[in-house]
């Protein structure tokens, strides 16, 4: 652990949701989808609505692990000629007006491109909280967690059911922030329940010593972030919300929002659920 644990943006909104007796909901947005205003707009809007903690994607051209609904929007938000370096202007966009942690989700290729240092320079300076890296691997990334370090930037990546006790421990070590759970082997996508995999993730970081573990993949209604929420700091949804934004625009991810954050609390669990 670094001293710039004690200042974790992502840290402190999971445990101020914590302290107040519920998970955090933490929403998935893509940048530059349907525009960048709109992504700002929506991001508040995920702030004024129950979310504790903001991602951003990064549109990517080769997004092995999205599903449909989100392939399509950052295939549509490239086509209108979104560069990396908006993003910075997403970010700052979000955290100048609202109190959410704002996390950037992104392949490792446009960072490398642009240059690990100088993209941790500007997302520190934008306000950002962090970095989550699907494609990333503690092991090959010396670069990141030493510029992370100097930024005081949080490193969130990624743990799997398929995720082995070494390579789990490892993870939990590397992060900072949270750990990342995917609760189901695949891409993203809206799904109709979710897996029991996930639970066994979530206990897997735990006894790894994971002190915030989120689940995400496969979260789009507010009954599947009760039963996340039952065991895991955090839940993740982006699919439901990118569809929201497509359909219903901004007004649509606030009324979804504040939906899905209905389910968040832990009040009324068994002791068994709890």
């Amino acid at each position: 652990m670094t001293t710039a644990q004690t200042t974790s943006k992502s840290a402190a909104a999971i445990d101020k949701a914590r302290a107040e007796g519920r998970a955090a909901l933490i929403g998935y947005l893509p940048a530059g989808y349907p525009s960048v205003e709109e992504t700002i707009a929506a991001g508040i809007a995920l702030a004024e609505n129950g979310a504790d903690l903001i991602e951003i994607g990064i549109p990517y051209s080769d997004p092995v692990m999205d599903g449909q609904v989100i392939q399509a929007a950052t295939t549509e938000a490239l086509a209108k000629g979104f560069s990396v370096s908006q993003v910075f202007d997403v970010v700052q966009g979000i955290t100048s007006r609202t109190d959410a942690a704002v996390l950037v989700m992104t392949y490792w290729n446009p960072v490398v491109r642009m240059g690990v240092d100088e993209f941790s320079r500007r997302l520190a300076e934008a306000g950002g909280a962090g970095l989550i890296t699907p494609d990333l691997i503690p092991d090959e990334a010396a670069e990141w967690m030493e510029a992370s370090d100097k930024y005081g930037l949080d490193r969130v990546f990624l743990v799997a059911p398929s995720s082995t006790t070494e390579r789990m421990q490892r993870t939990v070590d590397a992060s900072r922030g949270f750990v990342y759970a995917v609760s189901i082997m695949g891409v993203t996508g809206a799904r109709t329940s979710v897996s029991t995999a996930a639970k066994d993730v979530v206990a897997a970081a735990h006894a790894a010593g994971a002190e915030r573990v989120c689940v995400g993949l496969g979260v789009s209604n507010a009954g599947q972030v009760r039963e996340i929420a039952a065991y895991a700091e955090g839940v993740i949804v982006g699919t439901a919300l990118v569809a929201a934004i497509r359909d219903g625009g901004v007004d649509a991810v606030a009324a979804l929002t504040k939906d899905l954050s209905a389910g968040l609390s832990r009040t009324g669990l068994t002791e068994e659920e709890a």
